[in-house]
């Protein structure tokens, strides 16, 4: 999908796939400060294991059953997020397939025009390379080292190379750190499992002062407590906001078995989606994404993309309660609410 705006102008409603879910298309030019802004990374060079997140962004767009209207009033929470926030889509970055480089740099460029702009990047990924591009895109406008990274993740991807190449989806935070965009001591890290990175990464990681609680304390003290923890560090220091990255596969791959490097062991869908919501509400979200979908290891059911298109429309429905907090307003009366609220 291009970036030109009206694409799907006069389509009905369940017709008008293409954009995420239904929302206006914008280009660049034609977008306004605090708008969020839905944008595709087609991206798959970086991958390891098992190739095809570039098609992650189509699909998670379009994985839902209800009508592409652009609206989706959450059942609960009392507010339409796609409305409130005014959510949009800049369609695909236009990518030249296997040259890392030249794709990193266009991510930049995308990302740093729509933050230039004063809104919100939302990228689909993509393999989670691209997310040194998404946070490098924000830091040529926020400055480096101004925002916290919330990165849930079943691997740290904190590799010192990648077959000796810098870029991959290994080793992006560690290439953030060395850039000055996202030091260390910014960075929280959630669901950490597995067998990698070895030790001297490990160490190094911590020389970083990077905060990384693994699936075992998410257990052992309760995701509640680690997510507070997460916000607590994020807000540290001088902060302007968060980015929040989202590799699917730190969800255990029963829920998510639609991606590169799937791991035994990981968080359910439920507890992302409560926690990315929370996230939303209580932290100033500059931007987020939302990598590593895979949907050719995803059939029949596709339920990989649909938890990730339900991940960002939980992040959105807790930044506009958050909105909706600031500027004293209340939820919709009219939201489904326990017998005794």
């Amino acid at each position: 999908m291009g970036d030109e705006a009206g694409v799907f102008d006069g389509l009905d409603a369940h017709q008008a796939r293409g954009s995420f879910l239904g929302v206006p298309t914008r280009r660049i030019e034609d977008l306004v400060a605090d708008q969020v802004v839905i944008v595709g990374a087609p991206f798959d060079w970086g991958a390891t294991h098992r190739p095809g997140a570039r098609f992650g962004p189509k699909a998670i767009r379009e994985a839902d059953y209800l009508p592409y209207d652009g609206s989706r009033p959450h059942l609960t929470a009392g507010v339409d997020p796609l409305l409130e926030l005014d959510v949009v889509d800049n369609g695909d970055v236009e990518l030249p397939i296997g040259y890392m480089q030249e794709s990193l740099d266009a991510i930049i460029d995308r990302v740093a025009a729509i933050a230039g702009a004063g809104a919100i990047p939302i990228v689909l990924g993509g393999d989670h390379t691209v997310t040194y591009a998404d946070a490098t895109g924000l830091a040529r406008v926020h400055g480096d080292g101004r925002f916290a990274l919330v990165h849930f993740d079943a691997h740290a991807d904190t590799g010192e190379d990648q077959y000796g190449q810098l870029h991959g989806h290994g080793t992006p935070m560690r290439r953030l750190i060395e850039s000055g965009a996202v030091p260390g001591h910014r960075f929280v890290q959630i669901g950490l499992r597995g067998y990698w990175p070895p030790p001297e990464t490990v160490r190094w990681m911590r020389e970083q002062q990077m905060r990384s609680w693994s699936m075992e304390e998410c257990v052992s003290r309760g995701l509640d407590a680690v997510t507070d923890d997460a916000v607590a560090w994020s807000h540290a220091g001088d902060s302007v906001g968060v980015f929040v990255s989202v590799d699917i596969d730190v969800v255990d791959p029963g829920a998510a078995p639609g991606t590169g490097t799937p791991e035994p062991g990981g968080l359910q869908a439920r507890e992302l989606l409560d926690t990315v919501r929370r996230l939303g509400r209580r932290c100033q979200v500059i931007g987020a994404d939302i990598v590593e979908v895979a949907p050719h290891y995803d059939q029949p059911m596709d339920i990989t993309a649909r938890l990730a298109n339900r991940v960002v429309l939980e992040l959105l429905t807790g930044m506009a309660e958050r909105r909706r907090a600031q500027q004293g307003r209340d939820p919709d009366p009219h939201r489904l609410r326990p017998p005794d609220a």
